[in-house]
């Protein structure tokens, strides 16, 4: 597996090619092209098996890297390197379709949202960045649809591979005894923040508004008009209201739990009452049932914008802050049982660092929202409630915990176990992975452009 960075604060490059096109920095990391009136040659450099690599995704890797390094000089054979990394992960998904693993549909799409919803948000709003590529976000959307689908299937092929491999503290420290002294990073300040985040209510009359004209429109389906025109008229869901509604089919589980009981509540061709989910309120028609399988198809409308509430979430977060400065509770407990979001909830509340996937966040990658808020904070001290704007739009409140702040110093073992410790995982699972290349290589078909042929594809020994 290729590594070269000596301790890491990023991961394996395999790690980065995959996750290229993810949220990173700056909108060419969309991945669905450029704007219109650029132009790039491009052609087919290597095939694994059906899979191939274009010569775009290597220059759009080696155009990262350049960036990361910001001026420090970086490896002679750099493009080798990614050139095998790019072929590592074709493997991945020629595997995956040989092995039958697939990434469901509802997965794509959730991912498709995240993303759209953090660069519009970026941007400034969905219209600037359908003006920017000169495309709506439905054709957006579709564009980045494939690229979406490897990525998460070559992170579940990883996952089946890897995914249990752990590292025992005596590993640890056997890795960060290996390093030769004149090769311990340096690190800048780091700091650690936790944050509590809380989504703003919908006001009734909204609510009641945007059920009355489901109402409304279910009433209109009943007396025979067509709820696949209605659906495209009307629905707010940019990726089934265009198809009449129609979501297709989902297991039990892949759809939000309002969703689901409703539509298993009813035959072939029933039409569901209001039905209130975290995406809005769904009037929900059932298709057909296929074993553990259904399909429905839905219209779905949302309150109207600016009728949110975040009174109510500003005085849940003011009596929680209130009792974690009480001592009543911890900060992590209180993240964990009552964070909207998930993610850094699940963490205690700490944001992670999405390079490492650690909790250290080095200064100059923070967002300048939380930047701005900590920069005269001490430690241990935690914000009143202040508005703020979820990745996907929603409108929310938050409180923001600084945990830590770490002085510049070179690494060591004490004060930095955290990092040390997913450095040596990253090893240990690159190790798993290089012997499944070493035993699969051998089974697919290789073909690479002669200015590549030095590169020795798929050679896990380099």
């Amino acid at each position: 597996m290729i590594q070269f960075f000596s301790l890491p604060k990023r991961a394996a490059l395999l790690t980065a090619v995959l996750l290229a096109g993810t949220i990173t920095s700056g909108f060419a990391q969309l991945g669905i092209g450029r704007p219109a009136g650029r132009q790039v040659v491009d052609g087919i450099i290597a095939k694994i098996d059906n899979q191939i690599v274009l010569r775009s995704d290597l220059e759009a890797i080696y155009a990262q890297e350049v960036a990361r390094a910001d001026g420090k000089p970086l490896p002679p054979d750099l493009q080798c390197r990614i050139m095998q990394s790019l072929a590592l992960n074709k493997l991945l998904l020629a595997k995956a379709e040989t092995d039958s693993v697939v990434v469901e549909d509802a997965q794509v799409k959730s991912e498709l949202d995240r993303r759209m919803n953090y660069f519009a948000q970026q941007i400034g709003s969905e219209k600037k960045l359908e003006e920017y590529y000169n495309k709506p976000i439905k054709q957006l959307k579709e564009d980045l649809r494939p690229q979406v689908r490897e990525q998460l299937t070559q992170q579940k092929m990883q996952e089946q591979i890897a995914g249990k491999v752990t590292v025992t503290p005596r590993e640890v420290r056997q890795y960060f005894s290996r390093i030769p002294k004149d090769s311990l990073p340096y690190y800048s300040t780091e700091v650690e923040v936790g944050q509590i985040i809380k989504y703003a209510k919908v006001n009734s009359s909204a609510k009641q508004a945007t059920q009355a004209k489901l109402n409304e429109l279910r009433a209109r389906i009943l007396a025979g008009e067509s709820f696949e025109e209605l659906a495209k008229k009307y629905s707010e869901d940019p990726g089934s209201g265009a198809q009449g509604g129609y979501l297709g089919f989902f297991k039990r589980k892949e759809l939000v739990p309002e969703y689901e009981a409703a539509a298993l509540r009813l035959e072939p061709g029933g039409l569901s009452p209001v039905v209130e989910s975290q995406f809005g309120f769904h009037l929900i028609q059932l298709i057909e049932r296929k074993g553990e399988q259904y399909s429905t198809r839905h219209i779905l409308l949302k309150p109207a914008t600016g009728t949110t509430d975040a009174n109510e979430a500003s005085l849940d977060l003011a009596k929680l802050r209130r009792r974690i400065l009480a001592d009543s509770i911890t900060f992590a407990k209180a993240a964990k049982d009552n964070s909207d979001d998930k993610t850094s909830g699940a963490n205690g509340g700490l944001i992670s660092n999405r390079e490492d996937g650690s909790s250290y966040l080095p200064l100059d990658k923070l967002d300048p929202a939380i930047f701005f808020t900590i920069d005269t904070m001490k430690v241990g001290h935690i914000t009143p409630p202040m508005p703020y704007r979820t990745d996907d739009g929603k409108d929310a409140v938050r409180i923001i915990w600084l945990k830590s702040n770490t002085a510049p110093h070179q690494a060591n073992f004490k004060d930095d176990y955290q990092k040390l410790s997913q450095a040596a995982l990253t090893e240990k699972k690159n190790k798993a992975l290089d012997g499944w290349f070493r035993e699969n290589r051998g089974s697919v078909y290789i073909e690479v452009d002669p200015q590549y042929s030095g590169c020795n594809l798929l050679d896990a020994t380099n």
